[in-house]
């Protein structure tokens, strides 16, 4: 997923200022394919987040810093929904429909609207610069966890770690 993610931040900061052209064309509808390819992951995710417990936070980390913790893992999961979503509500008031891997239509969501197309794309835009910014932190914490609070937070991430312990 973070890859995915980190690719779809790249490939849409790229794009976006090209001159149009059948290349930029092509972009969009991989990033478009890709950020529901994403959306359906993060549905995924949610529902196995929902019914497993994660690992508990170390006794020693202060009460405010659980909270802090807590609340960026929520605006995290948050915005990789409403990334999307305002991504595709954009697609369908600028009138072009995501037609997922050139197979499968994605119906609109809204009519053609050129002026909320137009809103829509900055409210995109900023939500896309809110998750750089909420991930920015996130890793910033999960680095400072590892090499100066020598506790186990970001090896606990690793997918084997929990069997090695």
């Amino acid at each position: 997923m973070a890859i995915l993610l980190i690719g779809l931040l790249a490939l849409g900061f790229y794009m976006h200022d090209l001159p149009l052209s059948p290349e930029k064309l092509q972009l969009y509808s991989w990033h478009k394919w890709a950020g529901v390819s994403a959306f359906l992951l993060v549905l995924v995710r949610l529902a196995w987040r929902i019914t497993h417990q994660p690992p508990a936070l170390p006794a020693s980390m202060p009460k405010p810093l659980q909270w802090i913790a807590h609340a960026g893992h929520l605006a995290l999961y948050l915005l990789m929904l409403a990334i999307p979503l305002s991504g595709w509500l954009m697609s369908s008031a600028k009138g072009f429909q995501t037609v997922w891997f050139g197979l499968l239509p994605i119906p609109d969501l809204i009519g053609k609207d050129k002026e909320l197309g137009q809103l829509l794309q900055t409210i995109h835009m900023g939500l896309n610069l809110l998750f750089v910014a909420t991930l920015l932190g996130h890793i910033a914490a999960a680095l400072k966890h590892h090499f100066i609070d020598k506790d186990d937070i970001l090896r606990r991430m690793l997918p084997r770690h929990s069997k090695e312990h």
